[in-house]
């Protein structure tokens, strides 16, 4: 049977990040996507220049239209903009008993630009952390939610990882793209069953929009048919394949996209 995805999340115009990465990342794994937009974001390869946030009750019709009509297998959450928009979410949600929750806690764009407002911070890590059955933070992201100034290294990721733990998620992925005194990207999964280090070797890349998306999307698409540890195995193996193969686009003068097609699409011949 083929696995319905849900993605909450908000816009990127340039087809690199949010709504328009999780279905392009759904679509490449086997999966059918539907989507509810938080917000519509004005932003292209070089960074995000503003974004609208819709209302909260209009982003819970949204996620009602669809969960009222179709089977639902897992949701991905990304970019929710603001506490209200949190809280209907989580509403919703609970309400149609969703399961197989993805959360990738978006604050902040490579650009620097806010995603998120600071009120909201409380609001995910209490309504929607607790949904979650896998949460998919960055450092950065990682130490908002902990809510503590953290000087990461490869030990201090360890360490952090049963206080994320307790927040209340079935699973965490602490990702570690961020540090870097390593050669390889090594990103820790924490849960019931212990810890699971996935390394990788870092890609030498500008097109690396729309990452952090890309592989919660991917594990939200594969949880259906796989167990937590394996389908971040596999997701991680996607985004690998992905950003290795980033450089077949030609796509805007900032940080390029990802090639969620590259194991669909023939390779380009050399010019």
């Amino acid at each position: 049977m083929i696995a319905n995805i849900l993605t909450i999340a908000g816009t990127d115009p340039s087809g690199g990040a949010g709504v328009q990465a999780d279905i392009k990342t759904f679509s490449a794994l086997g999966a059918y996507a539907t989507s509810a937009i938080t917000a519509v974001v004005a932003q292209n390869t070089q960074g995000v220049r503003d974004y609208v946030a819709l209302e909260p009750a209009f982003v819970a019709e949204q996620i009602d239209a669809v969960l009222d009509d179709v089977r639902i297998d897992a949701v991905k959450i990304g970019m929710i903009a603001n506490a209200r928009i949190v809280e209907a979410i989580a509403e919703r949600l609970r309400h149609h008993a969703a399961r197989n929750i993805v959360l990738d806690p978006v604050m902040v764009a490579k650009s620097g630009h806010g995603l998120l407002d600071a009120d909201a911070v409380v609001a995910v890590r209490d309504l929607l952390v607790p949904l979650a059955t896998v949460i998919t933070p960055n450092l950065p992201e990682a130490a908002v939610l902990l809510d503590r100034k953290i000087d990461w290294t490869s030990a201090e990721m360890h360490s952090v990882l049963p206080d994320l733990y307790a927040l209340g998620a079935d699973w965490v992925l602490l990702k570690g793209g961020h540090l870097k005194d390593s050669a390889e990207s090594t990103d820790l999964l924490f849960g019931p069953s212990g810890m699971t280090a996935f390394p990788a070797p870092r890609i030498a890349t500008r097109n690396d929009h729309g990452t952090g998306c890309t592989l919660s999307a991917a594990i939200a698409a594969l949880l259906p048919s796989h167990g937590v540890v394996e389908s971040v195995r596999q997701a991680k193996a996607y985004l690998h394949g992905a950003l290795a193969a980033s450089d077949a686009l030609d796509v805007g003068h900032g940080h390029g996209p990802l090639h969620h097609f590259h194991r669909l699409w023939p390779a380009s011949e050399p010019s």
